[in-house]
C-alpha cells in the first residue's frame, strides 16, 4: 500500500493517464520535514509537510468539487473541505516514513493535527507524527514509497539546534536493481499491479543529529 492506493478515487484518475503499464514513479511529492524535541533536546516528533505535484493537485481538486472557477484559489468553506484528505490511513500503513535511531527503527504513531491548503496549483498537506520513544544523538528517516509509484524528493530539514544531512541515494545502483527486479517478472503478470518494491533504493536518506541526555 501506498499513499495514492489510501485516495483510491484520485488514483484511479492518475491511473487513466499514467501512461505505459510499469512507468513508474507516477506522483511526485516534495517533502519538508521538522524534527520537534523536547526539553533534554531529544527527538520526539516529526512534521511532515508534503506539496503534490501540479497534476496529481489538479486531480485530488477537481475530483472533490473543489475551485469550480478554476482561478487556484479555494474559498474558507472549501479549505475546510479539503482538510483530511489524506489522513485516512488503514492501521499498520507508515505513511511512507520511516524513523530510525542510528541503525534502529523506530516506531511512528499515525498522523495528527493534520491540516491541507491548495497554494500555486498545488496542495500543501502537512502533519505530525510522535516517535515512540525520544532519540538522542543520531536520527534518521527516510520518506519513500516501497512500490515506487511515488516519487518523494526531500526539499528541506528543519532541526533547530541540531545538524542536519540530506545524503542522495545512488541512482546508477538504483536503477540497476530496478531492471534486475523487473526482469524477474512474467511476461504474464501485469508490471503495474506487481511492480517490485524498490522504493527503498531510490530514498534519500536524512541524517538529524541531535544533543541530549
Amino acid at each position: 500500500m501506498h499513499l495514492a492506493v489510501a485516495m483510491a478515487g484520485a488514483m484511479a484518475g492518475v491511473m487513466a493517464l499514467a501512461g505505459p503499464a510499469g512507468a513508474h514513479p507516477h506522483v511526485f511529492m516534495d517533502t519538508e520535514l521538522e524534527v520537534l524535541r523536547d526539553a533534554d533536546g531529544r527527538a520526539v516528533s516529526l512534521r511532515v509537510t508534503w506539496t503534490y505535484d501540479p497534476f496529481f493537485s489538479l486531480v485530488l481538486i477537481t475530483e472533490r468539487g473543489l475551485d469550480p472557477d478554476g482561478d487556484g484559489s479555494l474559498t474558507p468553506e472549501e479549505t475546510a473541505a479539503l482538510q483530511g484528505f489524506d489522513m485516512n490511513w488503514e492501521p499498520g500503513f507508515p505513511g511512507d516514513t520511516y524513523a530510525f535511531a542510528g541503525a534502529q527503527e523506530v516506531a511512528l504513531s499515525g498522523p495528527r493535527d493534520g491540516v491541507a491548503r491548495y497554494e500555486g496549483g498545488r496542495i500543501i498537506s502537512s502533519h505530525l507524527r510522535d516517535l515512540a520513544e525520544p532519540v538522542a544523538g543520531l536520527l534518521v528517516v527516510k520518506n519513500y514509497d516501497p512500490t515506487y509509484y511515488t516519487e518523494y524528493t526531500i526539499r528541506a530539514v528543519r532541526a533547530e539546534g541540531c545538524g542536519t544531512e540530506i545524503i542522495a541515494p545512488d541512482l546508477t545502483a538504483a536503477e540497476r536493481e530496478l531492471q534486475a527486479a523487473l526482469a524477474e517478472i512474467p511476461a504474464d503478470v501485469d508490471v503495474e499491479m506487481g511492480f517490485p518494491e524498490v522504493g527503498a533504493v531510490f530514498a534519500q536518506e536524512v541524517r538529524v543529529t541531535c544533543g541530549g541526555a
